[in-house]
């Protein structure tokens, strides 16, 4: 019987820089590649103490470990594809991440069971399913004064009544964001 390779990332920056994480092929997985990460990073600055941060659709995890290797306060991440998940569970080991709380569930259900208000949201759904319409609009009662969403999609998003785009680029066939909301 074969054993599966797992894939693997290096955390970009802080107290976890250069360390491996591992993850196992999942259908949709997609990692935020590390020059992407390098740039958002470099956005959000690269001192997180304090914040408390959010990475929805979490996958790999790889956002929220950043965060927690640049010293946000904390990191909640939420993926549902069981395999998925206990890899991240496995990494949270490795790394003695005891500032992440990982969660086995589906992003909506998340978001509607808590109230807790984040600084950081990391949100990077599967794409063409139509989920970040859904999750976007249920946002704002999460995010604290002055907080940001990282967005990572398939297309660019447009400004509307609630979001404002301040900054964007683009990888590849990947368009990522940092949305906040407008000012009333």
């Amino acid at each position: 019987m074969a054993v599966k390779k797992l894939n693997s990332l290096r955390i970009n920056a802080g107290e976890w820089r250069s360390r491996v994480i591992k993850f196992p092929e999942a259908e949709g997985l997609r990692p935020t590649p590390e020059r992407v990460r390098q740039t958002i990073f470099n956005w959000l600055g690269q001192d997180l103490t304090g914040l408390t941060c959010l990475d929805l659709f979490a996958g790999t995890g790889v956002m929220g470990f950043e965060a927690l290797s640049r010293n946000a306060k904390s990191a909640i991440m939420v993926e549902k594809s069981p395999v998925v998940y206990r890899a991240m569970l496995v990494n949270q080991s490795t790394l003695k991440a005891d500032r992440a709380q990982i969660l086995h569930m589906d992003a909506l259900s998340y978001l509607e069971k808590t109230q807790q208000l984040f600084d950081v949201i990391f949100l990077d759904p599967p794409y063409n399913k139509g989920w970040l319409d859904k999750v976007l609009r249920r946002l704002p009662a999460h995010l604290a004064p002055q907080g940001v969403v990282y967005v990572e999609a398939e297309y660019a998003l447009a400004e509307d009544n609630v979001w404002q785009v301040f900054k964007y680029s683009k990888a590849g066939n990947v368009f990522y964001h940092l949305l906040k909301l407008r000012d009333e």
